[in-house]
C-alpha cells in the first residue's frame, strides 16, 4: 500500500469516501459528521496546507485523514490532562471507504501516521473522537491510546485521546 500527501486530482474520491463515513455513522446512529461538517472546503484546505493524507491501494485512494502538526486549538482547554507537553501530531477527518473497511486500513493509516511522526522528530499522537464512534474508540484502545479527557468544540464534546510514541 502507498501512503502519501492528498494531490488536488484526490479531492472527489476523497469526497466519496467521506460522504460513505458520514452515511455509516449515520445508520449506526452516530451523532458523528452528521451536521455538515466535514465540508470539500475542509478536504482542499486540507490539502492546500499539506495535511492531507491517503493510503493507496493498487493505485486507488481508499482512506483519507488529515495529519497535522501545527497544533490544535481546542486541545489546550482539555477537561483533564494530557500525558505530555511535548509537540505533538493529530489526526483529524480519517475515513475509509466502504469497499475496504473491516481489513484493518484505518490502522494502517494510524500506523503510517505513527512513522511519519517520529521521522519528524515529534513522539507524541493526539486523537479526538465523538462518544458513540464506537469503530474508532476500539481502534484507539487497541493500538494502545490512553484516555486523557474531553475537548470542547461547537460541534460538542469530544474524547480526547494521547499515546507516546
Amino acid at each position: 500500500m502507498e501512503f502519501r500527501k492528498a494531490i488536488e486530482s484526490d479531492v472527489e474520491r476523497i469526497w466519496e469516501i467521506i460522504q460513505q463515513a458520514q452515511v455509516q455513522m449515520r445508520k449506526l446512529n452516530s451523532g458523528q459528521w452528521q451536521n455538515g461538517y466535514p465540508t470539500p472546503d475542509n478536504i482542499a484546505n486540507d490539502i492546500k496546507n499539506g495535511y492531507g493524507y491517503v493510503l493507496c491501494n493498487e493505485g486507488s485512494v481508499i482512506a483519507y485523514g488529515a495529519i497535522i502538526f501545527d497544533g490544535e486549538p481546542a486541545y489546550v482547554a482539555i477537561d483533564g490532562k494530557w500525558l505530555s507537553e511535548k509537540p505533538y501530531v493529530v489526526v483529524h477527518r480519517l475515513a475509509v471507504a466502504d469497499e475496504a473497511k473491516q481489513r484493518g486500513i484505518a490502522t494502517e493509516f494510524m500506523h503510517k501516521t505513527e512513522e511519519l511522526s517520529r521521522q519528524n522528530g515529534i513522539f507524541s499522537f493526539r486523537v479526538d473522537t465523538n462518544f458513540d464512534n464506537h469503530y474508532m474508540l476500539k481502534m484507539l484502545s487497541n493500538l494502545g491510546f490512553s484516555y486523557c479527557g474531553e475537548i470542547k468544540y461547537d460541534q460538542g464534546l469530544r474524547k480526547a485521546y494521547e499515546k507516546i510514541l
